[in-house]
């Protein structure tokens, strides 16, 4: 058995993995702001909290993944300036920020489940945790954390010596404040906003002892791990551009309520490149998963895009490359389901172990999906007759790429990738009311679903989504 190895960027090393709790592990990461489509380098970051997912599961850990849903609170800068993004998009779609929310979760679980992403455990959206989130503002200004400006409640990070221990940034820099500063209430410009007070005309907003107001983007991520997972957990991931701003806030306002680091080990995704450079709007490439489907690129050829760099290390996006990574693809499914009627050669299963064996290496070293790519292909060219089809169908549990199924589904149960965005944002509000015993509630949503023409089994695993016929 191969030890586990992953890179934690709070000690900045590789460090072998162990759970606080034996046989468990507790898991964080920070999903979306739903008030756009998600990009493809969105999605990288998705794949990449997936794959460890998967790596834990695969080294026989049952896992708890929390993953949350920002709907409210996160402003144009990371910074606390500007706008909320959610507003934004109030003005630009004229919706409500609840009507655009659930379109836009919708329309990230159904790229979640293209790219062959896990649900997560728990899925929490902000706005159904504003008391937790209250309660550790509470916290923190009672324990001389935080101070109330004629704004909003803000942390005041002079009073945390160990600032900047993820980042590496110096705590007297920070203090510094070499840029000029746009709220002058705050008493140094690297304080961050945990309650916004919100004036008569915001659109979002709730009762706090301050008065009307809205969460800062930082205390949802601390106060909804803390309800799910507790003051300690073991693992936080996001991307790289998580690490300077929102992570540190949320290692300080934690910290400070509870006294330790909340998670042990940070993991982090560096960006996608799009023709070697950033990806941005102003140049137009800020591509999405219904791109890459509209110009004929399946979605999980993206996944396997993404195993060709470390996900570490930056990974670039041209169309090219996604050409190559599906043409690759659709090779391996076909050596690996033709090998499945081919004779049982003998030594075989000795091979397929050792193939085995260098698979669980690849992947516990802190996730090197390139060289366990490298091991299937290398199997893919041993002649191994059938015991390659079992041996892909037990890496499938890490890959994910449906490497022994077809391209079309003969069973009249829908997957989630072929549902609509707002069905499956009904479908997630349908699950919550049923976790809270709200069945006037899911039996309004069942029939919200039965106009939109979907049928819905309650299962013991869950529930089925049918296609209702259509009635001519």
């Amino acid at each position: 058995m191969h030890p586990l190895y992953l890179y934690n960027t709070l000690s900045r090393r590789k460090e072998e993995f162990s759970p606080l709790v034996p046989g468990k592990v507790g898991m964080y990461t920070c999903g979306p702001t739903v008030y756009q489509y998600a990009t493809i380098g969105n999605m990288r970051s998705y794949v990449f909290a997936d794959v460890l997912r998967r790596v834990l599961e695969y080294n026989g850990l049952s896992v708890k993944m929390v993953m949350n849903i920002t709907d409210v609170g996160h402003l144009v800068s990371d910074a606390d300036e500007g706008e909320d993004k959610m507003l934004v998009a109030v003005g630009r779609e004229k919706k409500t920020p609840w009507e655009i929310a659930r379109y836009y979760t919708g329309a990230f679980m159904k790229d979640a489940a293209l790219l062959n992403i896990k649900r997560p455990s728990v899925v929490s959206p902000a706005t159904e945790h504003i008391e937790e989130m209250l309660e550790m503002v509470v916290e923190l200004v009672e324990k001389g954390y935080a101070y109330e400006t004629g704004d909003g409640i803000y942390y005041d990070i002079s009073k945390f010596p160990s600032y900047g221990q993820l980042s590496g940034t110096r705590l007297e820099e920070q203090l510094a404040g070499a840029r000029v500063q746009e709220n002058p209430d705050k008493k140094h410009h690297a304080d961050f906003a945990l309650w916004k007070k919100a004036p008569k005309e915001h659109i979002m907003q709730w009762e706090s002892p301050w008065g009307m107001g809205y969460p800062g983007w930082h205390i949802e991520c601390s106060a909804m791990a803390r309800k799910y997972l507790g003051d300690r957990f073991d693992i936080h991931t996001g991307g790289v551009d998580h690490i300077p701003i929102h992570h540190e806030n949320e290692i300080a306002q934690s910290q400070s309520c509870t006294g330790e680091v909340p998670a042990r080990f940070w993991m982090h995704g560096e960006f996608l490149l799009v023709d070697g450079g950033k990806m941005s709007k102003s140049l137009g490439n800020t591509y999405t998963v219904d791109d890459l489907v509209a110009k004929g690129f399946e979605p999980l050829a993206f996944r396997y895009f993404c195993f060709s760099a470390h996900y570490r290390s930056h990974l670039n996006f041209t169309w090219p490359a996604l050409e190559s990574a599906q043409s690759g693809l659709r090779s391996l499914r076909t050596i690996i389901q033709k090998s499945s009627k081919d004779p049982a050669k003998a030594g075989a299963q000795e091979k397929a172990e050792r193939f085995r064996a260098s698979f669980l290496e690849a992947v516990n070293d802190d996730l090197n999906m390139p060289r366990a790519v490298a091991v299937l292909w290398d199997a893919a060219k041993a002649d191994l007759g059938p015991w390659l089809a079992r041996l892909a169908d037990d890496f499938d549990r890490v890959l994910a790429l449906d490497l022994l199924k077809g391209a079309t589904r003969e069973d009249k149960v829908l997957a989630l990738s072929e549902l609509p965005p707002e069905a499956l944002a009904i479908l997630e509000e349908r699950r919550l009311a049923r976790e809270a015993k709200d069945w006037v509630k899911s039996d309004r949503l069942r029939e919200e679903l039965k106009a939109m023409g979907f049928a819905v089994k309650d299962t013991k695993g869950g529930y089925e989504v049918t296609r209702i016929p259509r009635q001519d």
